[in-house]
C-alpha cells in the first residue's frame, strides 16, 4: 500500500496533466471523457507504481459509488422498474454468457473467463449518468429507463463483488459475505427511512453540518464493511442508499456531493488511462500482444455493439418505442466501474492474469471514450438505423396508454404536461376547445389521464405519436418542451396547423422563427399565463398570425440591444 505522500503526489500529477486537456475540451466544446483518458495515458508515463494506481483507482471508485448511490431515487424508477429489471437481467445473462464463451474459445481458464463476462455485461453508472444529465429533462422516459437499468445492474454488481471478493467462489466465504452484504443494504434502507431525517434536524439550516453528517454515515458503513470482511465498495454503496435523494430540501448537501463527485470522476478517468498497457509496446511480445488485442476487440464489440442491441430488443419487445429503446440502450455501451473493481480485486489476489486484467482496462478506456461519442450522435445513429429498417418499433404502450376521440378535429396539440402544459389545458377547457396532450413520461400517465380529456403517451420524435394525436386535422401545435430536436421535429410535420415552440436563448428562438414557427417562447420571457393568453387570443381571433409574429420579432430584437447596467 502506498504512503500518503505517494498518493498525494500521484493526485497532483493527475491534475497537473489533466488541466491542459480539460482546457482544450472546454475551449472546443468537446466531450471531456476522451480527454481525461488521454491525460491518464500521459500521466502514466510519470507514475510508474502500478500498485499505487490500483489503490487510487479502488478507493476512488468506492467514493464515486457512494456519490452516485446518493442520487438513486426509488420513486423515480418505479414506473419502469420491471422493464429495467428485464433489460438488465437479459443483457447480463446474454452478454455475460457470450463473454465467458468468448474467453473459453480463446483458451482462457473458465474462472478468468467469468471476469471477461462480467466486464462485458455490466455498464458504467458513472458514464451513463454523467451523459444522461444533459437530456433527462427533455426525455424523461429515457432517463427513467436508464436509471432503472443502472440500479438493477448496480445491485447485481454488488452481488458479484460479494461472491468474488475472495478471488474464487469459496464456500466458507460466500455465505458470510452475502449475509453481511444484505445486512448492510437493509441497514441503509432503514437509515434512509428513519435516520436521515434525524441528521437533517440536528444539522438545522447548516449545509456544512449536513455534509459532515453524511460523511460520518459513509465512515460508519465503510467501517462496518471492513469489520464484516467484505469489500469497502459494498459499504460505500450502502451509505449512498442511506442518503435520501431530496435535492429540494437538501440543496446545499447535494451541491457539495456534486463537487466531491466531479473531483473523483476526474481521478477515475485519468487513473483508467494511466493503467492502460497497449499491445506491441515495451517488453510485450508479439504473441502476447496479439492475444491481448483479440481479447480487447472482443470485449469492445460485446460491450459497445452487442449489449446495446440486446437492450434495445428487450425494450422494444416490452412495448417501448424504437427511439426511446435505442437511445436508452446507448447509455449501456461501456465497461462498468464495478467490473473494474472486481478486476482490480482479482488482479491483486492473483485470480486473473496480467493479460486478462490489461485487456479489461484497455477495453474500459476504449468504450468509455466511444460511449461519449455515441451519446453525442445518438439521434443520428438512431435515425440511420431506423431509415435502413434495422430497427422497427412497436406501439403497444402508446395504444394502451393513450385516449384520443376518433372524431377529434380542429384541436390544439399540447406537447409536454409541465407547468405551462397544465395552464394551456386549463385555458382550452375554459374555452371548451378540443385539445390533446402529448407526454412521454410514464410516471405522469395516471395523473394526465385523470386531468385531461385526451392524451397520447408517446415520444414526440416518433411519427406514430403524431398520427395518434391526429395532427393532420389540428389547428395549433404548442410545444412546451425546451428541446431543439423536438422543436425541429414539430416544424418538420406535414400539417397546416400553426406551431409555437420554446427555446433556451434568443439566437435559437430567431432561428426557429425563421424556420417557420409562429411563436417561440423563452423561459425568462414567457410564463405559462402569458402563453395561455396568447393562445386564447389566437383561437378566438383577437390576435392575428402576423401580429403575433411581429410582436415577438420586435421583442427579441429589443432584448438584443439591451445591456444590463452592471455590464455597461
Amino acid at each position: 500500500m502506498g504512503s500518503m505522500t505517494d498518493l498525494l503526489t500521484a493526485v497532483a500529477i493527475i491534475f497537473l496533466v489533466a488541466g491542459p486537456f480539460l482546457l482544450v475540451a472546454n475551449r472546443f466544446d468537446l466531450p471531456t471523457v476522451p480527454f481525461l483518458v488521454l491525460a491518464g495515458i500521459v500521466a502514466g508515463g510519470f507514475i510508474d507504481d502500478t500498485d499505487l494506481l490500483l489503490e487510487l483507482a479502488y478507493y476512488g471508485i468506492a467514493l464515486l459509488v457512494f456519490t452516485f448511490g446518493t442520487r438513486i431515487d426509488l420513486s423515480g424508477v418505479r414506473a419502469v422498474l420491471a422493464d429495467g429489471e428485464l433489460a438488465a437481467l437479459g443483457q447480463i445473462l446474454v452478454v455475460g454468457s457470450l463473454g465467458v464463451g468468448f474467453g473459453i474459445v480463446l483458451g482462457v481458464p473458465p474462472m478468468e473467463a467469468v471476469y471477461l463476462g462480467i466486464a462485458a455485461a455490466l455498464s458504467s453508472t458513472i458514464v451513463g449518468t454523467a451523459l444522461l444529465e444533459r437530456t433527462v429533462n427533455s426525455d424523461p422516459v429515457r432517463g427513467r429507463l436508464v436509471r432503472s437499468i443502472q440500479f438493477v445492474q448496480d445491485l447485481l454488481a454488488i452481488l458479484f463483488i460479494l461472491l468474488l471478493g475472495a478471488g474464487s467462489l469459496e464456500v466458507g466465504y460466500v455465505g458470510p459475505a452475502l449475509a453481511s452484504g444484505v445486512a448492510l443494504l437493509l441497514a441503509a434502507l432503514l437509515a434512509n427511512r428513519y435516520l436521515f431525517d434525524i441528521i437533517g434536524q440536528l444539522a438545522g439550516d447548516s449545509d456544512e453540518l449536513m455534509i459532515l453528517g453524511v460523511v460520518a454515515l459513509l465512515t460508519v458503513f465503510v467501517g462496518a464493511a471492513e469489520f464484516a470482511g467484505v469489500p469497502i465498495v459494498v459499504g460505500a454503496f450502502a451509505a449512498g442508499l442511506a442518503v435520501r435523494y431530496d435535492p429540494v430540501d437538501y440543496l446545499g448537501l447535494f451541491n457539495g456531493l456534486q463537487s466531491i463527485r466531479d473531483f473523483f470522476v476526474a481521478i477515475f478517468f485519468v487513473t483508467i488511462g494511466a493503467l492502460v498497457v497497449f499491445p506491441f509496446v515495451g517488453d510485450i511480445g508479439w504473441a502476447e500482444s496479439v492475444e491481448k488485442l483479440v481479447l480487447v476487440a472482443g470485449l469492445v464489440v460485446l460491450t459497445a455493439v452487442v449489449k446495446p442491441a440486446i437492450t434495445t430488443a428487450i425494450l422494444v419487445a416490452r412495448g417501448y418505442e424504437a427511439r426511446s429503446a435505442t437511445l436508452a440502450s446507448l447509455h449501456t455501451d461501456q465497461v462498468s466501474e464495478f467490473a473494474l473493481i472486481i478486476a482490480i480485486q482479482a488482479y491483486m489476489l492473483d485470480a486473473v492474469s496480467p493479460a486478462i486484467f490489461d485487456a479489461i482496462i484497455l477495453a474500459a478506456a476504449i468504450t468509455m471514450v466511444t460511449s461519449s461519442l455515441t451519446h453525442r450522435y445518438d439521434e443520428q445513429i438512431y435515425r440511420t438505423l431506423a431509415d435502413r429498417g434495422v430497427i422497427t418499433g412497436r406501439h403497444d404502450r402508446v395504444d394502451a396508454w393513450s385516449d384520443v376521440p376518433a372524431d377529434l378535429t380542429d384541436h390544439v396539440i399540447i406537447v409536454g404536461y409541465g407547468r405551462q402544459g397544465r395552464t394551456l389545458v386549463e385555458a382550452c377547457e375554459e374555452m371548451d376547445h378540443p385539445y390533446v396532450v402529448i407526454e412521454n413520461d410514464p410516471a405522469r400517465r395516471e395523473e394526465i389521464a385523470r386531468e385531461c380529456e385526451a392524451i397520447v403517451v408517446g415520444d414526440a420524435m416518433e411519427t406514430y405519436t403524431w398520427e395518434k394525436a391526429n395532427v393532420d386535422d389540428a389547428k395549433l401545435v404548442v410545444s412546451t418542451v425546451n428541446s431543439q430536436p423536438v422543436s425541429r421535429r414539430v416544424l418538420s410535420l406535414d400539417t397546416d396547423a400553426e406551431v409555437t415552440l420554446r427555446a433556451a436563448d434568443r439566437a435559437t428562438a430567431l432561428e426557429l422563427l425563421d424556420a417557420g414557427a409562429l411563436y417561440v417562447g423563452q423561459p425568462d420571457l414567457l410564463a405559462g399565463q402569458q402563453l395561455a393568453r396568447q393562445v386564447r387570443e389566437l383561437l378566438e381571433g383577437d390576435l392575428t398570425r402576423e401580429q403575433l409574429r411581429e410582436q415577438q420579432q420586435d421583442e427579441l430584437e429589443r432584448r438584443a440591444d439591451y445591456i444590463p447596467l452592471h455590464l455597461r
